[in-house]
């Protein structure tokens, strides 16, 4: 329905019937569709910002001569008598406002149509997203609604012992809480660190445990990224799929760690390039599959392209970050986002990454709940006695401490595991 004219009566009769209603009502002229209601509509909150009553005297006084536009005195009384309470007030509002995003909708469909390109395609999904944005009328829970809340949590804890989704390394978690819904995730890292590999074995885990992960890899194919992650799987050593020279074990693994991830709610997206993209995707299968535990991992930032154009490219980084930020919250979902970092810790003689060592770094640290970084001692020294370790650097925690956790990276699977505990010490 593009147009609701009983749900446009029943505001405008509300408000008619009952002035102070106005103020609760978040409506705009253009949200109606019957030029006489929006006529009303606006005169109605002329005078509410005038600091007068809204009633059935003061509308028809402001109106004068346009009294006529609008049906006359007669239209305006019958609007004000057919209202027979003024609780549904929020419910009409919401029926308003649901038929002009359907009528914009339509609206910006038939521009796309008579235009069909990338740029064209990018602007309607922004303008659609906007649209289903502004048409969102949710009620607000009160204090005593949160306090309830925290109580009940407080009784049931969750099973897993935690507030987030596990990692599948528990010094990690131990920190972290596991991965907390609404929360942006930064994994950064220069190259070769194992940024990649250490993000698919965290979507590895998560599936695991009955989640379901949307990986939006810009970098890599699904094919290349399904490999990494059999490797992993099954023990398979990373190169052999350049030689295709597989073991008769190899094989008899492959095929196990094969039955493993069909059965995973894995979901692979290569061609989404925008957080409006992203959004539309995520929102479409959680719909479809009534997903309870949905995760979601972007590989990597700086290869993301922003909805609209800006002067620097700290700009560009600072909308997305602030976007993935508001879909991690809209969807309660928790965002991983892969990140690089500039080339001067290379300059460093202790290369270890700060935040100030992430590109654009300023807004990514604003808007990040968790910073984590990836840093191999092994990789800058071959003669260094930490072997095949890595510290996951924990450099900001919105909610909780900063340290660091030493895993083991076994680069010929991709695969990251503990260290025996008493190597594995936290580090503050």
């Amino acid at each position: 329905m593009i147009a609701n004219k009983e749900a446009e009566q029943s505001v405008i009769g509300t408000i008619l019937l009952e002035g102070d209603l106005i103020k609760d009502v978040t409506l705009r002229g253009d949200h109606f569709t019957d030029a006489r209601h929006r006529l009303i509509y606006e005169t109605m909150r002329k005078i509410d910002e005038a600091g007068e009553s809204v009633n059935l005297v003061t509308v028809t006084t402001e109106l004068n001569k346009r009294i006529n536009q609008v049906g006359g005195v007669s239209y305006l009384s019958a609007l004000a008598q057919s209202i027979p309470t003024t609780a549904n007030v929020k419910q009409h509002q919401r029926l308003v406002m649901e038929a002009y995003r359907n009528r914009k909708t339509k609206e910006e469909a038939g521009r796309y149509i008579s235009d069909p390109n990338g740029e064209s395609l990018d602007t309607l999904m922004n303008r659609l997203e906007a649209y289903r944005s502004e048409s969102l009328v949710e009620e607000e829970a009160t204090t005593y609604d949160t306090l309830v809340e925290i109580a009940n949590d407080m009784i049931t804890p969750p099973a897993e012992g935690m507030t987030g989704f596990a990692t599948g390394y528990k010094e990690v978690d131990d920190m972290t809480g596991g991965s907390q819904r609404g929360d942006l995730i930064i994994l950064a890292g220069r190259p070769s660190m194992g940024k990649t590999a250490f993000a698919l074995n965290l979507a590895a885990h998560h599936c695991q445990q009955q989640g379901s992960v949307h990986l939006f890899s810009l970098e890599m194919g699904r094919k290349s990224l399904l490999q990494r992650m059999l490797s992993a799987q099954g023990d398979i050593n990373g190169q052999k799929w350049r030689s295709m020279n597989f073991s008769s074990t190899d094989y008899e693994n492959c095929l196990t760690a094969m039955g493993k991830v069909a059965s995973w709610q894995l979901h692979i997206h290569e061609h989404q390039q925008t957080v409006e993209g992203i959004r539309a995707c995520v929102r479409e299968s959680i719909r479809k599959t009534e997903e309870t535990k949905p995760m979601i991992i972007i590989d990597y930032l700086q290869l993301m392209s922003p909805s609209g154009r800006y002067e620097r490219r700290d700009l560009e980084i600072g909308a997305i970050t602030r976007q993935l930020k508001l879909l991690a919250r809209e969807r309660n979902v928790p965002v991983i986002l892969l990140s690089q970092l500039s080339r001067g810790v290379e300059q460093r003689k202790d290369k270890r990454p700060v935040m100030a060592d992430l590109r654009e770094s300023g807004n990514i640290e604003q808007d990040a709940d968790v910073i984590g970084f990836l840093y191999r001692e092994d990789y800058y020294n071959r003669h260094s006695e930490e072997k095949d370790e890595v510290e996951f650097s924990i450099s900001k925690q919105r909610n909780g401490p900063v340290g660091n956790v030493r895993l083991q990276f076994r680069k010929e699977y991709g695969k990251f595991v503990e260290l025996p505990i008493e190597e594995g010490e936290l580090i503050g």
